[in-house]
């Protein structure tokens, strides 16, 4: 009886590279899915005949570093600026005003500013200069 060795084969994938290939997967779907904005709607707006746009432009209040305020490049004193706001903006559904104050300026000038545009409900901007980079 001569009994003869059954040699036993045995199969092995070899699945390292299968986790990193997963791993980088799994990381640039998770980098994606922080970009997308999930509060957009997509929708299909209705079309109009008329090509007509309500262009919105901005009341511009200046104050320059000798505390001389103006009002769209109209000069006005402190005291008439709430009234000269007021007309500006009677009217206009939602106004906004872009604030152009000198830096050598107090703050208080800037919240006197920024309290009679609350009164008046005007969204107030503040103008800034970018720095540039040395």
């Amino acid at each position: 009886m001569n009994l003869s060795r059954r040699r036993k084969l045995s199969s092995h994938v070899e699945t390292s590279s299968m986790n990193d290939i997963m791993f980088f997967l799994m990381l640039f779907f998770l980098i994606v899915s922080t970009m997308v904005n999930p509060n957009i709607i997509k929708l299909m707006l209705p079309n109009a005949r008329s090509g007509k746009q309500a262009m919105k432009q901005p009341i511009t209040i200046s104050v320059n570093a000798a505390g001389q305020y103006f009002l769209d490049k109209q000069p006005v004193t402190s005291e008439s600026l709430e009234a000269a706001l007021a007309q500006k903006v009677q009217g206009l559904e939602s106004p906004t005003a872009v604030l152009r104050v000198d830096a050598s300026l107090n703050v208080q000038k800037l919240v006197d500013i920024l309290e009679i545009g609350n009164r008046l409900k005007i969204k107030m901007v503040m103008a800034t200069q970018a720095q540039q980079k040395a």
